[in-house]
């Protein structure tokens, strides 16, 4: 196939999966190989699919499909490095955690950026002693025991978002330690025309109730104070009147159905303090004479005598 047929190929593909799928990660492929990509496939097939292209052609395939969908524009900013896409009409999180999932060992190499930081842990290295200085050359405290290289402390070799030395970089494969895993990292997020961060999808229910919550209690009290009434402060205003109308039945001699019993208690507060009492004491008398009534039941002898 021609150079410009393979770019119309990408092109319709890619046009096909922004009108089926509804959600797209946006992916860094640093340090991904082929092998382990084909694992990731595997992992989402049936859920999501993956399409990689250069940068320049994914640009400009988005460029001419922001005519029909102009929320495309939002996914240029992400489309720079070593990225891919992965669409997706599933459950976000589930399929953001299948995509990370999918990680391998690899040992450090020189000019590498390292993704976390290094340590190289206290113990015997099993190296002979002429190797001594090397491990000096490092800052790496040791000793000799049993005709073998010590390390007498874990030792910070390197550190996060530093680039890797050749020379820590061959300490490590010397010692056969591999300090970092690889895989497909998300760095942004696509989902109905709206872009934000992977973190945001690690936010429980709970807490975007609670936020929504706070949110509608702030604005319930700002109308409150300002007057202006909103859907948020209608329900407290009514409440609020319905107490002012109250206090001015309460204060007058004016009465509707809902002061009637407020206005009897204030007129005579012992006839309810009284009701109370007299009610709870007629159920504990009516609970005491069953139980009264339990025992006798039980006491008796079934109609049987004691010489019978």
């Amino acid at each position: 196939m021609s150079k410009a047929g393979k770019k119309q190929e990408y092109f319709e593909k890619l046009k096909s999966y922004l009108e089926e799928f509804n959600s797209i990660f946006i992916v860094n492929v640093d340090n991904v190989g082929s092998n382990q990509m084909h694992e990731i496939r595997k992992a989402l097939r049936g859920d999501a699919k993956i399409l990689m292209g250069k940068n320049t052609m994914v640009r400009r395939a988005i460029r001419i499909l922001q005519a029909e969908n102009p929320d495309y524009e939002k996914l240029m900013p992400s489309v720079r490095g070593n990225v891919g896409f992965v669409f997706t009409n599933s459950d976000l999180k589930t399929i953001r955690d299948k995509v990370l999932t999918n990680r391998v060992k690899a040992p450090a190499k020189a000019g590498a950026m390292a993704p976390i930081d290094v340590y190289i842990p206290a113990g015997n290295t099993g190296m002979e002693p002429g190797k001594t200085s090397f491990f000096q050359a490092l800052g790496v405290p040791t000793k000799i025991a049993r005709g073998t290289i010590e390390i007498i402390n874990d030792v910070h070799l390197i550190k996060k978002d530093v680039r890797v030395g050749a020379s820590e970089a061959a300490l490590l494969n010397m010692l056969n330690i591999s300090p970092f895993t690889y895989g497909l990292t998300v760095v942004q997020v696509y989902d109905q025309g709206t872009v934000f961060h992977p973190s945001v999808l690690d936010i429980e229910e709970d807490a975007l109730i609670g936020h929504f919550v706070a949110g509608i209690k702030n604005i319930a009290a700002i109308s409150l104070q300002i007057g202006y009434p909103t859907v948020a402060s209608v329900p407290h205003s009514i409440i609020n009147s319905y107490k002012n109308l109250l206090a001015v039945s309460v204060a007058t001699e004016y009465t509707f159905p809902g002061s009637e019993k407020i206005k009897a208690y204030l007129a005579d507060p012992s006839a309810f303090a009284v009701a109370a009492p007299v009610a709870a004491a007629t159920t504990s008398a009516a609970k005491v004479e069953e139980k009264v009534e339990e025992k006798e039941e039980s006491d008796d002898d079934m109609g049987f005598g004691l010489f019978d």
